[in-house]
């Protein structure tokens, strides 16, 4: 009698070899373009490459989950258990034909297993980030010292992404999941944008630019501010309670329309359900738009703070002019997602434009550090070439 397996690992390995063919191209153009070069600048090449690819991923997670495709493949890591849409096309029909409106079409289920390989990819690049940065520190090689615990923090978070990629799926798009999921995938975007910062500071052996403690905590608040915002947008959009307001600036022709809090902000339930099993009512839908709406008035007013506070130090203006841009942005974007219907462009270029200020901030505070810190070291030195 043949033994049988407990589970069949091999959708999962068919995923993972995808990852690793999408991880390939990637890695074959950083070698010969930085063919020759030290192994720290190609790992600097990598990192920036793989902060690029990551927040593609985090768009096209966007557009997955905005074309309903979140399901267009109801099991997890394969679809119906085969590596692609290909060999699910019998499923896939099935599913359709009893249910022609529902979430598994065929060009649902490719959109979302396309999801899964470029995530896979991107995963394989950061495994070969943490691998290439602890064997350069063991090798102990010159130039530019690479701190191998960045990358591999980076790794244990993006495993953990892809736990919560799983469970979207697994567990039906409920609210709270794909919520932490997009804000996972923020998270991600920001450790990786320290380390290609914190490797260009190394590899140009500069220091990072000084800045007053006020202008720190100023960015840190900022940077809190636009979590939440995204943690609030990202609730709009999985609960679908985008046009539960149609006018602006005002809502259903009034400055405070019927609002259900506590059933809104219901944060452990199914999608379209209160944690009683009903369903959701409008009010509660309009409650968390107007939440989100209202909370982009102290998030845009943070930006601009910090953009203004950043604009006094002329080694930080770059930051404070994507600062402002990213701010505008926003603004079109979110009103264009109200007036137009929410169209599918705006509400993707949205989602990019709060990654981006996710990026730019953590790019500011990678760039600087606090003027007391640096004037002691500077001090410190100073006493140890006396001495």
């Amino acid at each position: 009698m043949e033994a049988t397996l407990p589970y069949d690992f091999s959708p999962l390995a068919r995923l993972l070899l995808m990852g690793v063919l999408v991880a390939a191209g990637p890695l074959g153009w950083i070698w010969l373009r930085h063919r020759g070069a030290p192994l720290a600048r190609r790992l600097q090449a990598l990192t920036l490459l793989t902060l690029f690819l990551t927040f593609d991923l985090v768009l096209f997670g966007a557009f997955t989950r905005l074309t309903d495709s979140g399901l267009g493949c109801p099991d997890w890591p394969g679809c119906y258990g085969h590596a692609s849409p290909i060999g699910a096309r019998d499923d896939i029909a099935a599913a359709q034909a009893e249910m022609p409106t529902g979430p598994v079409t065929p060009a649902k289920a490719w959109i979302e297993m396309v999801h899964r390989y470029l995530a896979t990819g991107v995963g394989a690049l950061i495994l070969t980030l943490a691998a290439a940065a602890w064997w350069h520190r063991r090798r102990n090689q010159g130039g530019v010292p690479v701190d191998p615990w960045w990358p591999t923090l980076t790794l244990v978070w993006v495993c953990v992404q892809g736990a919560f990629g799983a469970l979207t799926v697994t567990m039906k798009l409920f609210p709270a999941i794909v919520t932490l999921h997009l804000l996972g995938g923020f998270a991600l975007l920001a450790l990786l944008c320290a380390q290609a910062v914190r490797q260009a500071q190394a590899h140009r052996e500069q220091i990072p630019v000084p800045s007053s403690q006020m202008t720190r905590a100023v960015l840190w608040g900022t940077l809190a501010v636009v979590v939440v915002q995204s943690a609030l947008g990202g609730w709009v959009s999985t609960n679908y309670a985008v046009l539960a307001c149609t006018g602006f600036p005002s809502c259903q022709g009034s400055w405070w329309p019927y609002m259900e809090f506590r059933a809104g902000f219901e944060l452990w339930r199914e999608l379209g359900k209160t944690g009683a099993g009903e369903h959701i009512g409008f009010g509660a839908l309009t409650a968390i738009h107007y939440t989100h709406r209202m909370a982009a008035v102290v998030a845009l007013a943070a930006i601009g703070l910090a953009s203004w506070r950043l604009r006094r130090s002329p080694a930080l203006r770059s930051q404070s002019l994507w600062l402002a841009v990213l701010a505008l942005w926003q603004l079109a974007t979110g009103v264009s997602n109200v007036v137009l219907g929410w169209p599918l462009l705006a509400a993707v270029s949205h989602t990019g434009g709060a990654a981006a200020l996710v990026v730019v901030l953590t790019w500011a505070l990678a760039a600087s550090r606090a003027a007391t810190a640096t004037v002691s070291a500077s001090r410190l030195n100073a006493t140890g070439q006396s001495a």
